[in-house]
């Protein structure tokens, strides 16, 4: 029969703990409904706690009232409102930088980026753990792509060398499994060196880093004219949705003229640009959310190390705990919703075979006493592992 393929890749990834499934909630914040029950969510991307913020839901109320639910059609019709406008001036303003392209996504704002600029002449250089829509989109266009190991110069700068009309790195700021950052002031050096392109996915570092929360380049001291093309989304510190492409004025007209991605799709509603400039003007006139956030991010690590759990060496939101096997993380991630805690367990191919984990991430409105629950439960359900014979990472057989 056709596409028989389709049950038994299912079934496949049933066999080995890797099976899928949408999971209803009934709202999000620092706790969570689900199943009818209130959980402390460690799950969340809203690491700000902006989502549910009065003053955005006020804010996305007003553009509703003025412009309606939709944008009606794309920005080159008639999608592209006064609300959009004064939006990518907030953002130039905010991240000074020349010009900004709004997309519904960062997975079309990357893909669309790549499929644009690169042709079977160029080089495309990319970290072995950026995002899959970054990957995935390298494989798709023409250009010549290579992976450098995850945050290695030296073998970033070997792949430079390499031959290539036009060259472009690109690295996430901070890498969304790992929580870890890229050391950008040496691939900004590089780059130059190298006389090579380069566009940082800031999906998880802008909000939350460096001054103003203006994100990875803020914090590591980069000038914006040093990273030619920055990505960023306003789905997750930001607390809306949809995504920016900034660089200069000649890269953002040629998406605008040439970018199907852009040119083509509905633009995203204009109360929802209201919502997110509302969303960069708040987390400026609010700073103890950043404050907060390290806060709560030095003591989940500090409480960690007492209590013996290895966490990965990330000092951002993101905290994984690395179990290993499929089936092991996936236990202990139930243990722990049995005990009022969300903990979504991340597995292949989202993360390499063999390093299942609890992506564990952190936002502003948890409190020390949240925070230290989890870990006490965190503690308890690795040490029953540890009791039936297992660890952290003695898992790498399962697949």
């Amino acid at each position: 029969m056709a596409f028989d393929f389709i049950s038994a890749q299912l079934a496949e990834r049933k066999s080995q703990h890797l099976y899928r499934q949408t999971t209803a909630v009934q709202c999000q914040g620092r706790l969570i409904q689900y199943q009818q029950a209130s959980l402390l969510n460690f799950s969340g991307n809203d690491y700000l706690s902006l989502a549910q913020a009065p003053e955005l839901v006020t804010a996305w109320q007003q553009g509703l009232a003025q412009y309606g639910c939709g944008s009606g059609a794309s920005a080159l019709v008639t999608g592209y409102s006064d609300a959009h406008y004064a939006l990518e001036q907030t953002i130039k303003e905010w991240l000074n930088v020349p010009a900004v392209a709004l997309f519904n996504s960062g997975y079309s704002a990357n893909q669309a980026v790549l499929k644009l600029l690169l042709g079977k002449q160029d080089l495309l250089i990319q970290d072995k753990l950026n995002h899959a829509s970054l990957i995935e989109a390298g494989q798709y266009v023409a250009a010549n792509m290579v992976r450098f190991r995850h945050n290695d110069m030296s073998h970033l700068e070997q792949r430079l060398s390499q031959g290539g009309e036009n060259k472009l790195v690109i690295s996430e700021g901070v890498f969304s499994m790992d929580g870890d950052q890229a050391p950008l002031a040496e691939i900004v050096r590089l780059t130059r060196q190298y006389q090579a392109w380069l566009m940082v996915d800031d999906a998880h570092g802008i909000g939350v880093l460096g001054p103003h929360g203006q994100g990875s380049l803020a914090q590591q001291g980069i000038h914006p004219q040093d990273c030619h093309i920055h990505m960023a989304t306003f789905g997750k510190a930001l607390g809306v949705a949809g995504a920016m492409v900034a660089g200069t004025v000649d890269l953002v007209d040629y998406i605008t003229n040439f970018s199907k991605p852009y040119i083509y799709t509905t633009a995203m509603p204009p109360a929802q640009a209201v919502a997110i400039k509302a969303s960069i003007e708040l987390l400026q006139q609010q700073p103890w959310r950043q404050q907060k956030l390290l806060q709560n991010i030095a003591t989940f690590k500090q409480a960690a190390q007492q209590e013996g759990i290895e966490i990965a060496p990330s000092e951002t939101a993101i905290q994984p705990v690395i179990i290993g096997g499929n089936n092991a993380t996936l236990a202990l991630a139930q243990r722990l919703r049995e005990q009022g805690f969300y903990c979504t367990a991340i597995r292949p191919p989202t993360v390499p075979p063999g390093s299942a984990r609890l992506r564990v991430t952190l936002c502003s409105a948890h409190t020390t006493a949240d925070i230290h629950a989890l870990v006490t439960a965190l503690a308890q359900g690795l040490a029953g592992n540890a009791d039936a014979g297992m660890t952290n990472r003695e898992f790498s057989n399962e697949q």
